[in-house]
């Protein structure tokens, strides 16, 4: 819902989320890729929600068979933490990386020339992510 928001409010200066359903953090997100959006709107978050952003199919985002996507990135921006927690019964790939994405909604920002710039933690607020981004585009535009 707060990403609808995000989506919504920066659209216009040609920001764009992807999501990409992933498996491997708790099987928070089982079933096929037909069963994505049925399960966000009435199971989790529910209450009826529709990302207005492109979501892609599920896939990995770690370990041997993780997406290539997920590979460049990790490789540009630095890990958010040293620490995966308590793994056991959590985490469904292996071996674990310090690298490796933490869990659910972990979040990257790419520039437009395709490079990643920013990393944040997974419980990191949206409003602190908007924050980022906004003042990476002012400080953009201001060189422009």
């Amino acid at each position: 819902m707060e990403l609808n928001a995000l989506q919504e409010e920066l659209k216009d200066v040609g920001f764009t989320i992807l999501g990409f359903p992933c498996n491997q953090f708790g099987k928070q997100e089982p079933g096929n890729n037909h069963e994505i959006l049925p399960m966000l709107k009435y199971v989790r978050p529910g209450k009826g929600f529709v990302p207005n952003f492109q979501l892609f199919e599920s896939g990995d985002v770690n370990g041997e068979n993780e997406q290539g996507v997920f590979t460049y990135l990790k490789n540009f921006c630095p890990p958010v933490g040293e620490s995966f927690g308590n793994p056991a019964g959590r985490l469904f790939w292996e071996p674990l990386k310090v690298t490796d994405i933490k869990w659910n909604f972990e979040k990257f920002l790419v520039g437009p020339d395709g490079k990643p710039l920013m990393r944040w933690f997974p419980r990191v607020n949206v409003s602190e992510v908007r924050a980022d981004i906004i003042k990476l585009i002012n400080e953009r535009n201001s060189k422009n």
